[in-house]
């Protein structure tokens, strides 16, 4: 929001620099994201007065002699203007000087004729008519006879002015105005504020027929309505077109310009209907009818559901509640009765349909942080005197206040100021608290340690107890006068990770080693996203958190599974041209609970695969270095059942039996309505994984224990079996490592089926490795290890060794 300098001296007394009150600001808790210095790329440019002008032959130049005062006198400067005579008070820029977008004036000949400067026009200073009168005129401009000759040209046209560019927070919406920043600044210097006029006298005269009605107060708590008749639209004063221009807008007429004014004056967002294209002169506010359309200001259409609320005339919407006005209603040059409207709108309301409809304006800005309903009172009487003011109307005694029944007045409560110190860690004198929170237009009465406080009607962030007061209490007395101090039930301690950190540490660190990137995703996705994974409607999964106020309906419901999650990120990388990639995300994900508690928040371990030279196998190996480098045995079984993954190319994963996740191909039917271009439908693999990784680490032991390597060579043997077809590898490999504890290594080499087998059978070769302990391996220990094995396997499988 841009708040200019000169505009807040006219509320407060303001004796530091703009500089200094930068800081001031900061250290109020207020971003000021630039301060921006209107002149600070003007130099050596005066007022010069035109004492002579002689016509160069042959050209459009005329030789100028020009008085710039103590600059010098005169100056020989040649200009081409059309509109330069003698006696005329116009800027001159001197040798050396610069203009804005950082050209440079240098004295030099022009067409072979000495020429000390240049006479300038407004546009070449940065003016236009707004900022100064006769800034847009064709050639010099005419600066009045009264200017001083070499006077800075900043002083008399007003570019010795800062503005103030500050980001203002969600939390102080009675801030988004430049009186807002004035109250702020009026505390900060201990400054009385001076407030707008806000009087006004109304006539007797009433519009026959006028009502206003709101059948949509949940949405609407506050409607005000007032009527002016006698219209006469014509120019803003200079003063009010010099505001606005500070602040970025144009000015376009006096009455269009006043509800522009009090919106950046007040911050109370206000629309003037021109009340003869009223259908029955009638205002309902109401949530549209489904389907029913409305054409704005900016001459754009949109369909409306019932989620939008519309200011409706006798049969049709007249303006966007909050956002702008109708194109059917506005005010033009022959307007000669119109109704302002000055009113509350629900926050979010405003702002679910502005994102809906892709249609936001400064009013919708402020109405989505809030309005309170002092603003909105503030705002009416405000724009009614600026019409008596500006002599522009007649103000009628048709006046409209509907009300949902909000107080008139400030959040009353009691506050100990012990407990504001100790919410501060230090000790802020009482005399200093009292002063603060009336600074800033608390009402405040001591009764030894308790204060009875009412906030300020404008203050609706504030909410009832210490916490609020406390910090406002800190912003005014000062950030550094904290100092650092322990909590009550703090400790010393050595530092460093926990051992949960250095877990997760060492889970990020095995996996960036197999080739993996860590990624980041969005705690929130859609629903379409769980549709588009084939999550039965049943699932567990399908039992979410959803947002009340969504940033967007793709970010509606607090994720269940990672899974959706690396998806768009696998898409969104192929789309882009990156066909292969690695990647995982440790993660929570919610569950929601009953009786309205919040979610459980769990952990989990995402990871994905694609490109061509991925394979099941790839991903299972991760799987395994994974458990081998945490110190856990992880088993896979077939998994059949996950919606997203193929059938035929999914495991389970198991440790100690339980089942921790899952990993697998990606579903054919999902990988073909990916929106990729042809090629990459039929190219690209995706292999999806996910594990609990809360249960994962319950099987982690506290600590790892060191073991040497044996001294001594590991035995290795080969083991052909033939068992049924339907066995499964993973199977054979799990008997063969439970059946004797000095079995490290499984490894499947070989698979054969022919008629030697036998119909119904396969044929398994596997490279066992056995590691010896503290002895060398004897090859008929080794063989009654093979005979154990053997045994096993035929009676849990029904294995015959080959």
């Amino acid at each position: 929001m841009k708040v200019p300098y000169s505009w807040l001296k006219e509320y407060v007394d303001i004796d530091i620099s703009a500089e200094e009150l930068e800081e001031k600001l900061f250290g109020c808790g207020f971003e000021v994201e630039e301060l921006i210095d209107l002149g600070k790329e003007v130099s050596r440019v005066v007022v010069g007065e035109v004492l002579s002008c002689e016509p160069v032959e042959g050209t459009h130049l005329q030789i100028c002699q020009v008085n710039c005062g103590s600059c010098g006198n005169p100056i020989q400067i040649v200009t081409g203007a059309p509109n330069v005579y003698a006696g005329m008070h116009t800027p001159a820029a001197l040798d050396n000087s610069t203009l804005p977008g950082g050209v440079t004036i240098k004295a030099k000949p022009l067409k072979g004729i000495p020429s000390d400067g240049m006479l300038c026009s407004g546009e070449e200073l940065g003016l236009n008519d707004d900022l100064y009168p006769g800034a847009e005129v064709y050639g010099l401009m005419d600066l009045p006879k009264d200017t001083v000759p070499g006077t800075d040209i900043r002083e008399v046209v007003g570019m010795n002015d800062y503005i103030f560019d500050i980001s203002i927070t969600a939390n102080r919406p009675d801030c988004q105005s430049v009186l807002g920043i004035a109250r702020e600044v009026a505390a900060a210097l201990g400054k009385e504020l001076k407030m707008p006029a806000t009087d006004y006298t109304a006539s007797d005269y009433q519009f026959p027929g006028l009502d206003i009605t709101v059948e949509a107060p949940d949405l609407c708590p506050r409607y005000l309505g007032h009527g002016v008749r006698n219209i006469t639209v014509g120019e803003s004063p200079r003063w009010m077109k010099r505001h606005l221009a500070l602040c970025g807008l144009r000015s376009i007429s006096n009455v269009v310009d006043i509800t522009n004014y009090v919106l950046l004056e007040i911050g109370q967002p206000m629309h003037a209907f021109d009340m003869d294209q009223l259908q029955e002169r009638r205002i309902i506010v109401r949530r549209a009818k489904d389907g029913e359309k409305i054409q704005t200001l900016d001459e754009k259409e949109f369909s409306l559901t019932p989620e939008n609320l519309v200011i409706c005339d006798g049969n049709r919407p007249v303006a966007l509640a909050g956002i702008m006005g109708g194109l059917n209603s506005e005010i033009t040059e022959n307007t000669t009765q119109l109704l302002f409207e000055a009113a509350k709108f629900a926050r979010d309301n405003v702002r679910k349909t502005s994102r809906a409809l892709g249609q936001s304006s400064d009013s919708s800005a402020r109405f989505e942080k809030g309005i309170s309903e002092y603003t909105t009172e503030l705002g009416m009487a405000r724009a009614l005197h600026l019409i008596q003011e500006l002599g522009c109307g007649e103000i009628t005694a048709s006046a409209f206040d509907c009300s949902a029944g909000a107080p008139r007045e400030g959040k009353r409560f009691t506050a100990s100021l012990q407990k504001i110190n100790a919410i501060l860690g230090i000790e802020v004198p009482a005399e200093d608290v009292l002063r603060i929170l009336k600074n800033l237009n608390f009402e405040v009465e001591r009764n030894g340690d308790s204060l009875n406080v009412t906030a300020p009607r404008y203050r609706e962030d504030i909410e009832v107890g210490e916490p609020d007061l406390a910090e406002e209490v800190i912003r005014e007395y000062g950030y550094d006068h904290v100092k650092p101090t322990f909590l009550k039930a703090a400790m010393v301690t050595s530092g460093g990770k926990t051992p949960a950190q250095q877990r997760r540490e060492r889970v990020c660190r095995i996996l960036c080693g197999q080739g993996y990137h860590e990624i980041c995703t969005l705690s929130f996705y859609a629903d379409s996203d769980l549709d588009f994974l084939r999550i039965p409607a049943d699932a567990p999964e399908r039992n979410v958190l959803r947002i009340r106020n969504p940033i967007s309906a793709n970010l509606a419901i607090m994720r269940p599974l990672l899974a959706p999650s690396l998806m768009n990120i696998i898409v969104e990388n192929l789309k882009k041209g990156n066909n292969e990639g690695r990647i995982f995300e440790i993660s929570n994900i919610y569950v929601p609970r009953e009786g309205g508690e919040l979610p459980d928040e769990r952990p989990h371990l995402g990871f994905a695969a694609f490109g061509d030279r991925e394979d099941f196998f790839t991903v299972k190996g991760t799987v395994e270095a994974l458990g081998k480098a945490l110190g856990l045995v992880f088993d896979v079984e077939r998994a059949t059942d996950v919606p997203w993954l193929h059938p035929g190319i999914a495991a389970y994963i198991l440790c100690e039996g339980e089942r921790i996740g899952c990993f697998g191909k990606l579903a054919n039917e999902v990988t073909g309505e990916l929106k990729l271009h042809k090629d990459a439908k039929s190219s690209h693999k995706i292999f999806l994984g996910e594990i609990d990784y809360e249960i994962m680490m319950s099987h982690m032991a506290a600590s790892f224990r060191y073991r040497p390597l044996s001294v001594y060579p590991a035995a290795v043997r080969d083991l052909a079996l033939t068992v049924a077809e339907e066995t499964p590898c993973g199977d054979l490999m799990h008997e063969i490592a439970r059946a004797c504890p000095r079995v490290s290594d499984v490894e499947l080499f070989d698979i054969y089926r022919g008629e030697q087998i036998g119909e119904g059978r396969k044929s398994m070769a596997f490279k066992i490795t056995f590691e010896p302990e503290d002895k060398p391996l004897q090859p008929e220990e080794v063989d009654k290890y093979i005979k154990k094995i053997l045994g096993n396997l035929k009676f849990k499988l029904g294995a015959e060794i080959r």
